[in-house]
């Protein structure tokens, strides 16, 4: 288990504004690898609700297991890797794994028993270091949605700001208020499921 608090800066983009940054930043279709979030929640969205959310992803062979949390600079991210074999199971069953997880699940008030598994977001994703933090450019699919994504994730909120926001400038690409791809995956699933 291990616990990190997480700094990044999002902007939702066009698919013309996301060729554009591969053309600029010259990303080739072989530096995107390939990544799966498998989301879940209680039918009543409970972690939702506390502004929480539960994924485990595959990125190449590991399976590591996230709840993040609010946290008063960023999000406080929980991590528990699993194997291939419990990942598929709590997928199947939706029945967690006991660990670190389950235990701060507990704390916020939810039962393990309760959750269920949502579905799966897939994204092509390319990395590049960009002035002292980390460059994602990401197309996603997820419940008959794609979308094109771009984050900065850095360690100092006010300097990460700025240099995100003068990339977009830079880049003609105007903010936009942007949801992360767990609250977008799961407004997608919660209208679908009304």
């Amino acid at each position: 288990m291990s616990q990190e608090i997480e700094i990044e800066f999002k902007n939702i983009l066009t698919s013309h504004e996301f060729m554009n940054i591969k053309e600029v930043f010259q990303l080739k279709d072989e530096q995107f690898f390939l990544q799966e979030n498998h989301y879940f929640d209680t039918p009543q969205f409970s972690l939702k609700d506390l502004g929480s959310a539960l994924r485990i992803r595959k990125k190449q062979n590991q399976f590591v297991m996230t709840l993040k949390e609010p946290a008063q600079v960023g999000i406080l991210e929980t991590h528990q890797i699993v194997t291939k074999e419990a990942a598929q199971q709590m997928m199947e069953t939706g029945i967690l794994e006991d660990g670190q997880i389950t235990e701060r699940l507990i704390n916020l008030g939810i039962n393990k028993a309760d959750m269920t598994y949502f579905g799966t977001l897939s994204t092509l994703r390319a990395e590049i270091n960009y002035k002292n933090g980390l460059l994602v450019v990401d197309h996603s699919r997820y419940l008959n949605i794609e979308d094109f994504e771009l984050e900065y994730e850095v360690t100092d909120e006010q300097k990460g700001k700025k240099v995100f926001h003068d990339l977009l400038e830079e880049l003609n690409i105007p903010i936009r208020e942007t949801k992360n791809k767990i609250r977008r995956f799961y407004e997608q699933k919660y209208s679908e499921m009304r």
